[in-house]
C-alpha cells in the first residue's frame, strides 16, 4: 500500500532551504543534504540501512520546482520510516526504493522538463507495492503542467490516447486490448502520470491500474502526432 503521511520533518527540510520567494536562502543546505544524502552524477542519492530496513532514493536535483518535488519524497520516505520503525515490524528487513528519469522537450529557456519517480515499498503486506509520481514543468510561464492543462480545452485527448495505450499493452504484455474497459481506459486518472518530449507523451501505469497487477508497472509512448495540440 502507498504511505503518505504528513512528513515529521518537511517543514525543516523545505522551509531552510527556500527563501520567501521560493528560491534557495542564502547559506541555506540544500534538499539533498537536508535528506542526508550526496551528489552522484548529477542526482542525490539518499541511502539508509539497519536491521528493519533498507532506503534507497535517487533523484535530481535541478528540476525548477525542486522544493515540491523533494517534499514528496520526504513524506514518502517519513511514512515508510514510521512504518518500518514502529513495534512489531517483521523479521525481514522493510524496502522503499525510489529512482527517477527525466525528459524535456523544446530549447531552453523554453520548453518543458519532466521528471518521473518510480516508488517501490515492500511493508510486509501480501505483495510489495510499485507506483509513479511524475512532476511536469513549463519553463516559459513558469508553472507545473497537469494532465488537466498538458490540452487546449475541450479538445477531447483521451479519444485519441486511449486507442495507442490499448494497442501498445496488449502488444508488451499479451494481453487482450478488450480486457481494458472503455470505463478505465477514458478516466482521466488513470494519465496523471506522463512526461514530455519532443515527439512522445510517455503516461505510466502503476501495475493493477490498467491490467491486472500480474502485468507490472507498465508505460506507452504515444506520439505527439498522433495527439490533440499541446497547450504550452
Amino acid at each position: 500500500m502507498r504511505i503518505l503521511v504528513a512528513a515529521l520533518v518537511a517543514g525543516g527540510a523545505i522551509s531552510s532551504w527556500l527563501g520567501s520567494a521560493g528560491m534557495p536562502s542564502a547559506g541555506a543546505i540544500s534538499p539533498c543534504a537536508e535528506l542526508g544524502g550526496t551528489l552522484d552524477s548529477g542526482q542525490c542519492h539518499v541511502h539508509s540501512s539497519n536491521a528493519s530496513y533498507t532506503l534507497d532514493m535517487r533523484f535530481p536535483v535541478d528540476y525548477p520546482d525542486q522544493a515540491t518535488l523533494t517534499e514528496y519524497l520526504v513524506q514518502n520516505r517519513d511514512g515508510f520510516l514510521t512504518v518500518a520503525k514502529s513495534p512489531g515490524s517483521r523479521d525481514m528487513p522493510y524496502e522503499m526504493d525510489a529512482t527517477s528519469e527525466q525528459h524535456r522537450s523544446g530549447q531552453a529557456p523554453k520548453g518543458t522538463q519532466s521528471v518521473v519517480l518510480k516508488i517501490f515499498q515492500d511493508l510486509g503486506g501480501p505483495q510489495p507495492s510499485t507506483w509513479y509520481q511524475s512532476f511536469n514543468y513549463d519553463l516559459a510561464t513558469r508553472k507545473p503542467i497537469t494532465f488537466e492543462t498538458l490540452f487546449a480545452p475541450n479538445s477531447k485527448p483521451l479519444e485519441a490516447i486511449f486507442p495507442v495505450v490499448q494497442r501498445d499493452l496488449e502488444r508488451q504484455t499479451g494481453v487482450p486490448a478488450i480486457l481494458i474497459s472503455s470505463g478505465s481506459g477514458m478516466d482521466p486518472a488513470h494519465y496523471q502520470n506522463f512526461a514530455i518530449t519532443n515527439d512522445e507523451v510517455i503516461f505510466y501505469f502503476a501495475p493493477g491500474e490498467l491490467l491486472p497487477m500480474s502485468s507490472g508497472a507498465t508505460s506507452v509512448k504515444v506520439p505527439r502526432t498522433a495527439l490533440p495540440p499541446l497547450a504550452l
